[in-house]
């Protein structure tokens, strides 16, 4: 991984002020080297396929901006969530085992510890400081004030090396997450662990799918009717149909593979143009992918090398927050990547992100 001075690649040259974000409709566009242009590199369409990402020249443009915003050294920073009502970004850190909430008007983060690995966090209803969470093999709510935590579901009873890893409320209010297996070694886990699961409003759950890898990253279409999740395992993002009614899933499809062996797919979220933006750890990068055509259509390097999630936010959601891990990193290493563990806020993609759902329950 190249250490990178504070800089980084965008296909985007025009920086669009944030009062034209304001009204922006995004919509799909064609970029030199892209699947319009016939040159672009392609993501596969055919399972068992690999093609590589774009190439590392041909987007680059020097008006998008990254900066480190929260300069902690975070363990595992994941799973960052925007709440509009607050104006703060909400993340956890998975190995701390502690929810964050950091602050950009007072640069301040302030942190709840649940004493089990959190893998995940959502906003709880139109509620200030109410929250979901997944930690360990549970699910509860959250309120930061009193910083109590609710439990309302076990799940995973007979897999006791399994946590819950990355979650999202979906557009009618569920709560969606994963559970994975812990590595048996640096680097291993056993396959066929994880499992899928929804949260309803009455607080029962419905298991959506099981026997994956390390269930990850996930997001759904602007017209609700797709469901796009990661397998980090399979070094893949896949695309099922989304029943909407009974928040049910089928019809599983490859939308992108990254080499294995590699960086691999994490956190993922979707802009309002309907394009996937994914975080590769051990990659030091966030990929844009049009899943439409399984074109990688732009690649932002940033400098560090474990690039854990991200999320849309800030104003008009013109921002993408991404997080990043230093545990799994040498001292050595960590020299070299001295913002290892920050979160960083990259601006003047030219694009904006969505508000997300929260969970209803």
């Amino acid at each position: 991984m190249r250490d990178l001075p504070g800089g980084m690649r965008s296909s985007w040259a025009p920086l669009i002020p944030a009062k034209a974000l304001a009204g922006l409709v995004c919509q799909p566009y064609a970029l030199p080297g892209s699947s319009a242009d016939s040159g672009g590199e392609r993501g596969p369409v055919l399972a068992g396929t690999v093609y590589p990402a774009a190439s590392p020249g041909a987007m680059a443009s020097p008006r998008a901006d990254v900066q480190a915003v929260v300069t902690e050294r975070h363990r595992m920073g994941e799973c960052p969530v925007w709440e509009e009502a607050t104006g703060q970004l909400v993340y956890v850190d998975i190995h701390a085992q502690t929810v964050c909430r950091w602050s950009p008007h007072s640069g301040q983060v302030q942190a709840v510890s649940l004493g089990h690995r959190v893998g995940c966090v959502a906003l709880r209803g139109r509620e200030k400081g109410s929250y979901v969470v997944a930690a360990g093999t549970r699910l509860g709510l959250l309120d930061w004030d009193s910083q109590q935590v609710t439990w309302v579901a076990q799940l995973d009873r007979h897999r006791p090396h399994n946590r819950f890893n990355d979650g999202k409320a979906d557009p009618a209010g569920r709560f969606v997450a994963g559970t994975m297996p812990e590595p048996s070694a640096p680097g291993v886990w056993e396959p066929a662990q994880g499992s899928l699961y929804s949260l309803q409003e009455n607080h029962s759950v419905l298991c959506l799918a099981d026997r994956l890898g390390i269930p990850n990253g996930l997001d759904w279409s602007a017209d609700h009717r797709t469901f796009y999740h990661v397998d980090s395992l399979d070094y893949a993002v896949h695309a099922y149909d989304y029943d909407m009614q009974a928040g049910t899933i089928k019809n599983r499809r490859l939308v992108y593979q990254l080499p294995r062996g590699r960086a691999m797919p994490d956190g993922l979220c979707v802009d309002s143009a309907g394009t996937l933006w994914v975080a590769c750890i051990d990659g030091g990068k966030v990929i844009q992918v049009d899943p439409q055509t399984g074109f990688c259509l732009r690649t932002l390097d940033l400098p560090v090398s474990r690039v854990t999630s991200c999320c849309f936010g800030g104003p008009n959601y013109a921002e993408l927050y991404v997080t990043s891990a230093a545990d799994g990193l040498s001292p050595e290493q960590l020299q070299r990547e001295p913002q290892a563990g920050h979160v960083f806020k990259v601006s003047g993609l030219g694009i904006c992100g969505r508000p997300c759902f929260p969970f209803v329950g």
